[in-house]
Formats: structure tokens, C-alpha cells, sequence
């Protein structure tokens, strides 16, 4: 059963690659790819994956393609 990720994305991050825990268990991704033609989308996933120490194909974007707000589903 896959595990759902939620996170919010902070492109165009001086900050980034970096990821922080918020208090409600969000994760809060900062990257510095841009957000256009998904490249912040891709950076995001890498930098899961790197986190998680999953590979990026088990990574899915489920939610929030357009938005800072998004959904992961990890498979195990």
C-alpha cells in the first residue's frame, strides 16, 4: 500500500535543496528549480527521494501539479 506525502514546495529557493518537517507533518521542500514546464515538480521528486532514500520511480505526483500545495505517493 502506497504511503501518502504531503508538501508544500518552495520554488526558486536560495534555501533549497533543502527539506523541513513543519509542525501539522507537512513537508516543506525547498528547491531551485523554477516553477515552469515542471521543473520544480522534478526537483521536488528528487529531492524526496534523496530524503526518503526511496528511488524517484517509486515517487508519484498524485496532487497539486499546478500548485505549491501537493500530494506523494510513495511506493514501498
Amino acid at each position: 500500500m502506497p504511503t501518502v506525502v504531503r508538501a508544500t514546495i518552495k520554488p526558486n529557493s536560495k534555501k533549497g535543496p533543502l527539506v523541513e518537517t513543519l509542525e501539522d507533518g507537512t513537508l516543506q521542500l525547498y528547491v531551485r528549480a523554477p516553477a515552469q514546464e515542471g521543473k520544480a515538480n522534478k526537483a521536488a521528486i528528487a529531492l524526496l527521494a534523496t530524503h526518503l532514500g526511496v528511488p524517484k520511480s517509486s515517487i508519484t505526483l498524485t496532487a497539486g501539479a499546478t500548485s505549491r500545495f501537493k500530494r506523494f505517493e510513495i511506493d514501498d
